[in-house]
């Protein structure tokens, strides 16, 4: 359990400064179910802590042996599913760097700005970020 905690952790961080462009954005489903399966748990022992920068985590590590199966279960789906995501973005990172560089160096990193700006230039971007931002189903946001 330490170890999914960590890797959640890790995974939680990674998606703070990840393209808001990807088809099927994980994040927000993901903490709801989690909060949902979890909510007996924050309940009791971790109704006083303020959410964000991993303090739901710690304190779910804190009290590691007292969590359910069920939350303990929506944890683990929660790291795998973040995981494949952040797979997702390193799979466009690296395919896309020197696109990044040539369209996009201006832009300042964080809320989806960089994978918003590869989209905008999509045309104009080499065949291999192209392959990528298909592999992952990045498209542009709607609404």
């Amino acid at each position: 359990m330490k170890k999914l905690i960590a890797l959640t952790t890790v995974v939680v961080a990674i998606l703070a400064v990840v393209p808001g462009a990807l088809a099927e954005e994980p994040q927000e489903d993901v903490i709801t179910r989690t909060l949902e399966a979890c909510e007996p748990e924050i309940e009791a022992y971790c109704s006083q802590v303020t959410f964000g920068e991993g303090r739901m985590l710690a304190c779910f590590y804190a009290h590691e042996d007292k969590l359910s199966a069920r939350c303990g279960y929506a944890l683990y789906t929660a790291a795998a599913e973040l995981e494949q995501f952040a797979a997702a973005l390193t799979h466009v990172a690296s395919e896309c760097l020197e696109d990044m560089k040539e369209h996009c160096s201006e832009v300042q990193i964080g809320e989806g700005r960089v994978g918003l700006c590869l989209l905008d230039h999509e045309d104009e971007i080499s065949e291999q970020c192209r392959q990528a931002m298909d592999d992952v189903g990045m498209e542009a946001a709607e609404g």
